[in-house]
């Protein structure tokens, strides 16, 4: 497959200002405009040439651009209206290979849209950034559709997915990312590459399904997890005494119930969800 745009195209900082987009604050925006740095980014994955790729907020192209140059067929979607044209002329400039949806990601089921194996890859809008994370991380089926994760996030929150039990940063995101897959920081983006700088920096994080632990139920993990970390400085037996037979459970495979969330590790959660769901 091509990596190269049937027609050539102006460097997109040009065409952002011929079309006189600015970035929306609403919409969590800010651009990318150095093509190096995009095309790096649009590597971590792996091998795209012909492989397809979900993309969460678009914006006005410029890591689109980077994935299609890379051969993807890249599926979009774009809910600021703003952006259309400029995704336009990417789709007719790479032979049709983008296919842009006008929406709210939060709507989309990329298992249907993607028809096959694809990877995740997307600057991820601050406003629905976690959400759409967890999302990707609870499906019941496993290993997923999807063949990697490679989401950008403000730093603080690359390290709280990344994060090992008994750290401050450790939480409910930390275990939902490493109790199935690997989660690792792959890039660390300065601030000062975005157009307007945003006040934080960011980091990259890349995520492989692994091997499921048997006889866990992952919305049952996840509503564990988030009554546990929901008031993390009370201890287990207070955050989880909503949850029928969980304070006896944590009890009969040995955890002290007086502990306090962020101090049991990812296997212990899993060892009580298994339990709870015997």
């Amino acid at each position: 497959m091509s990596r190269t745009p049937a027609r050539s195209l102006p460097p997109l900082r040009e065409t952002v200002r011929a079309h006189g987009l600015s970035a929306s604050k609403a919409l969590g925006q800010n651009f990318l405009f150095d093509e190096q740095l995009l095309d790096r980014i649009a590597a971590l994955p792996g091998d795209l040439d012909g492989a397809t790729v979900f993309e969460v907020g678009p914006g006005p192209g410029g890591l689109t651009r980077a994935l299609l140059r890379a051969g993807a067929r890249v599926i979009a979607v774009e809910r600021d209206h703003r952006c259309l044209p400029l995704l336009a002329e990417l789709n007719e400039a790479f032979d049709g290979r983008l296919t842009v949806i006008e929406g709210d990601a939060m709507t989309v089921d990329p298992d249907a849209l993607a028809g096959g194996p694809y990877h995740i890859v997307a600057n991820l809008p601050y406003n629905v950034g976690t959400a759409l994370f967890t999302r990707w991380l609870e499906p019941a089926e496993w290993p997923p559709r999807w063949q990697s994760l490679t989401l950008m996030f403000q730093q603080e929150v690359a390290e709280r997915i990344v994060a090992p039990v008994g750290t401050n940063a450790y939480g409910r995101l930390a275990i939902l990312a490493q109790w199935r897959a690997e989660a690792k920081i792959a890039m660390k983006v300065h601030r000062s590459a975005f157009t307007p700088p945003p006040k934080v920096m960011s980091a990259i994080v890349r995520i492989l399904p692994g091997k499921e632990p048997e006889g866990v139920d992952p919305a049952l993990l996840s509503r564990l997890t988030e009554k546990g970390f929901g008031q993390r400085r009370k201890m287990l037996r207070q955050s989880l005494k909503s949850i029928p037979g969980a304070v006896e459970a944590l009890e009969a495979i040995g955890i002290d119930p007086t502990r306090r969330a962020e101090t049991v590790g990812v296997d212990e959660w899993v060892a009580l969800a298994r339990l709870l769901k015997c």
